[in-house]
């Protein structure tokens, strides 16, 4: 079995997640695409929604696409979880011949900073969703992006020009409900 697995805050998700998804199955020759939220990314502090909030956003955006697995292995275990630990985990439940790792290029200068990231590039193929111009290596699969947005950005200025269709009210709702309790 071949598989891709795409982590990430998904703090909100949005469109680019959307399309890095459709994508990925359309780019790549694989049998599952595991998208997997983190319960907290290790290289932040906090998030702003939490976990079960941004799971059960991110379990709307595929439901009818039998390659998408949303998977809640990172939430269940409440504390950061390093990419590897996850990928550990997917090869021990599932017969995988190969492993795609999809990051966004904002990650590649952190890359080197990943727990056991020599032995992470031994096991997965790296593909590069393309973000703000930045230059992806030769030896990456590149994944070509071109919508200008962030969950950074939404979350500073939620604009639903960006938000996936079926999930856009409940995210507008969820973030405008907090941003009044933190008195913004």
């Amino acid at each position: 079995m071949t598989v891709a697995v795409f982590g990430g805050s998904f703090d909100p998700p949005h469109i680019a997640h959307e399309k890095i998804i459709e994508e990925a199955i359309k780019k790549l020759d694989i049998d599952a695409l595991f998208i997997v939220p983190t319960y907290l990314n290790p290289f932040k502090k906090s998030s702003f929604a939490p976990a079960q909030k941004r799971l059960e956003w991110v379990k709307k955006l595929h439901p009818n696409d039998k390659k998408v697995k949303v998977l809640d292995f990172e939430v269940k275990q409440k504390r950061a979880v390093p990419t590897i630990e996850t990928i550990k985990y997917i090869l021990d439940k599932y017969d995988i011949d190969k492993i795609y790792l999809i990051i966004g290029a904002d990650n590649l200068k952190s890359l080197h900073q990943w727990k056991d990231f020599e032995k992470l590039k031994k096991v997965v193929t790296f593909v590069v969703a393309t973000r703000d111009e930045i230059e992806i290596p030769k030896d990456f699969i590149k994944l070509d992006m071109d919508i200008p947005v962030s969950s950074t950005k939404l979350r500073e200025r939620i604009d639903e020009r960006f938000l996936p269709k079926q999930i856009k009210d409940d995210i507008i709702n969820y973030y405008n409900t907090q941003k009044g309790k933190l008195g913004n």
